[in-house]
C-alpha cells in the first residue's frame, strides 16, 4: 500500500504538470512520493513481508514518480520559453529521463553490488534536482542559455544514472566519529550547510545533489589512485 501511494503521487504529479500546468504542486507530489519510497522498504523489513513482487512494484513506482514525473515538470516549465526561442526540439532530450530511469532500475534490481552504496546516480536523487528547480523562487529559467544548460543537465544526469560512478555512502561510522574516519561525510555536510545558508531557496536541493556527485567523483578518483 505504501508503494502504491508512491505510484499514485507520481501519476498525480504528471497530471498536475501536463494537464493543469502546476509544476510546483507536481514537484511537491514527487517529494511526497519519494517519502513513501523511503518508508516502504523499511516497513516491509520491519513487518517481515519483503517479497520479489514488492521489489518490482517499487521499481515501477519509481519509474513514474522519479522518472516520468520530473520529465513532465521540465516539459511544463520549458515548453513556452523553448517555443519562443524556436528550440522546442530540445525538449526531446527530456524523454531520456524516464528511459534511463527505467533502465537503471531494471539494472539495479539485478546488481548485487549496491547493497551498501550506489553505483551511478539513484533515480530519486536525479528527481530531486528538478524538484529544486521547479520550487525555486529564483529566476532559474531566465534566458536562452539557461534553457540550454537545463536541457544539457538533464542529459548529463540521465547518463549518470546508468554509469558505474561509485557514490560514497552518507552513513556515518558511529563506532568511530573521528574526522579521519568520516571526513568525506563531514565535508559534505559542512558544504551543504553553506549552500543552504547562501541560497535560502529550494534550488539548494538541486545544488546539494550536484555537490554530492562532484564530491563522489573526487573522492572515488583518489581512492582509485
Amino acid at each position: 500500500m505504501i508503494t502504491l501511494c508512491n505510484l499514485a503521487c507520481g501519476v498525480l504529479s504528471v497530471l498536475a504538470a501536463l494537464y493543469y500546468g502546476f509544476p510546483r504542486q507536481a514537484a511537491l507530489l514527487i517529494c511526497l512520493g519519494i517519502l513513501f519510497d523511503f518508508f516502504d522498504g523499511m516497513t516491509a523489513r520491519l513487518l517481515g513481508v519483503s517479497s520479489p513482487m514488492g521489489k518490482e512494484l517499487d521499481s515501477l513506482a519509481d519509474v513514474v514518480t522519479s522518472g516520468v514525473a520530473p520529465a513532465a515538470i521540465l516539459f511544463c516549465i520549458l515548453y513556452k520559453p523553448l517555443s519562443e526561442h524556436g528550440q522546442l526540439w530540445l525538449a526531446v532530450a527530456l524523454l531520456l529521463i524516464p528511459l534511463f530511469a527505467a533502465y537503471r532500475l531494471a539494472k539495479f534490481n539485478l546488481d548485487t553490488r549496491q547493497s551498501h552504496s550506489f553505483l551511478g546516480l539513484p533515480v530519486p536523487s536525479q528527481a530531486l534536482v528538478w524538484v529544486g528547480v521547479a520550487l525555486s523562487q529564483l529566476p532559474v529559467v531566465s534566458g536562452q542559455w539557461s534553457l540550454i544548460v537545463i536541457v544539457a543537465l538533464s542529459l548529463v544526469l540521465s547518463v549518470l544514472m546508468v554509469t558505474e560512478l561509485p557514490l560514497f555512502s552518507l552513513k556515518f561510522n558511529f563506532k568511530d566519529l573521528t574526522w579521519r574516519t568520516n571526513s568525506v561525510q563531514y565535508i559534505f555536510l559542512i558544504v551543504c550547510a553553506v549552500i543552504i545558508a547562501a541560497l535560502r531557496d529550494w534550488i539548494a536541493i538541486s545544488v546539494i545533489i550536484l555537490w554530492y556527485i562532484i564530491l563522489s567523483a573526487i573522492t572515488q578518483r583518489k581512492h582509485a589512485e
